[in-house]
């Protein structure tokens, strides 16, 4: 599989040398050549197929021959070690919870993958990879976890002073080894920035191999797409006219269920559901894409202005806008509004949810306004003791800690305080 940019002004690459650029060198994200859809019978058979199997047939023509396919199959196997467990709220709303893995954030899955893939890719070479990664909340913590004590391997995270969660920020500055990190007075657009004027800095490109985990890299962002197969599969025997409310940000998930969508995946509709920052929802209403500085809310990881994957979206419906209306709905709500649907949903259904999966659920409740047959699945992207603060206030009890929580809480914070560009670039070439 090749990948090219979307930019259009690179030359073309393989699947290890998009995972190992990240980024194309004239700014552009990397995008697969051909999208080859699955069989029929994948689908009609896929109650009898394991999800390590679902996720091989899914991934594999956008990662071999670079990775041989029992390479690729342990991969898959070490990636998927925990479950993705579809609840359903009512007759027409579900959640898909992604927060089972070792840092309780649907991250997990492509931060393991990539890991494996760049670890693989790593094995024979004297040269150490340095990933650079901007985190507005969990991807920080996934990549510090999925890529601690990768040989050959050092990770760089920079997030926003202030503007992550205690938990969250444990879980990315108190691993050690070949973790380490950036704590950035600013906001998650300004880390984005950084890491992308570092790509395209040639005093560092010269000097070190950089690399980013953060959705702009392919193998991070294209394994989301496995967990839209699986609550399908989950789901597909009890409802028809099955539908995703995805919490957006950067836009990696939504665009992967597009993906999944791509090679068949019979799923009619997606719906970005948006905070405060509300990008794309306005594109949709004007087909004026205008990027703005993005706003804090309770909801950190979405606090995204200019969401770098909305691209990739663009070009799976091949720039036309009435062919990704038809596939894409989206809505933006408050912080107010967030916080009475955790206590709805908890009052209603004994269920806690996380911020992120609140804004997920509104989503759905709006899209079934007008599409009452629908069965709208909300992705729960995090688990809500990640926002202990915010939960318990808003759903008045206390909530236990998980063993995974539990295991960083004591730990002590390991980071270094940045402002500038010129600070980062320090940092990287003198550490």
């Amino acid at each position: 599989m090749n990948y090219y940019s979307l930019n259009h002004n690179a030359p073309k690459v393989s699947f290890k040398d998009a995972v190992i650029k990240g980024l194309a060198p004239d700014k552009g994200l990397y995008f697969p050549e051909i999208i080859t859809p699955l069989s029929n019978s994948f689908f009609e058979d896929i109650d009898t197929l394991s999800y390590s199997e679902i996720a091989f047939q899914a991934i594999k023509q956008f990662v071999t021959p670079e990775i041989p396919e029992e390479v690729l199959k342990t991969i898959i196997e070490e990636t998927l070690s925990f479950d993705f467990p579809v609840i359903e709220l009512n007759n027409h709303i579900s959640t898909l919870e992604l927060f089972h893995g070792p840092t309780m954030a649907f991250k997990d899955v492509g931060a393991r993958f990539m890991a494996r893939c760049l670890g693989y890719f790593n094995q024979n070479n004297s040269n150490e990879v340095t990933v650079l990664v901007a985190t507005s909340g969990d991807t920080g913590g996934a990549v510090a976890n999925g890529f601690l004590g990768v040989k050959g391997v050092n990770v760089v995270i920079l997030y926003p002073s202030g503007k992550v969660s205690d938990i969250q920020e444990k879980q990315l500055t108190t691993l050690g080894q070949n973790i380490r990190a950036l704590e950035v007075d600013g906001v998650f657009d300004d880390c984005q920035d950084m890491v992308k004027q570092a790509f395209l800095d040639k005093d560092l490109t010269s000097k070190m191999q950089l690399t980013s985990a953060n959705s702009i890299n392919v193998a991070r962002w294209l394994p989301q797409l496995f967990y839209f197969i699986f609550a399908y599969k989950q789901l597909h025997n009890t409802y028809n006219d099955i539908t995703f409310s995805v919490p957006s940000g950067n836009f990696g998930n939504v665009c992967a269920g597009m993906m999944a969508q791509q090679l068949g995946l019979p799923i009619k509709h997606f719906i970005a559901s948006n905070n405060a920052n509300n990008v794309v929802t306005q594109y949709l209403k004007t087909e004026n894409y205008q990027a703005k500085p993005s706003v804090q809310t309770i909801s950190n990881a979405m606090d995204v202005g200019n969401p770098s994957n909305f691209i990739r979206i663009q070009e799976i419906y091949k720039n036309k806008f009435e062919n990704l209306k038809m596939n894409l709905s989206s809505f933006s709500f408050s912080d107010t509004e967030t916080r009475e649907a955790m206590l709805e949903i908890y009052n209603n259904f004994n269920y806690i949810s996380d911020p992120h999966g609140a804004v997920g659920y509104l989503g759905c409740k709006a899209y079934l306004k007008q599409h009452p047959n629908a069965h709208c699945v909300f992705l729960e992207t995090a688990h809500p003791t990640k926002f202990l603060d915010v939960v318990e206030e808003v759903i008045k009890t206390k909530v236990a800690l998980p063993e995974q929580i539990q295991s960083v809480m004591h730990k002590e914070k390991v980071a270094t305080k940045i402002s500038s560009y010129e600070e980062l670039k320090v940092f990287l070439l003198h550490t």
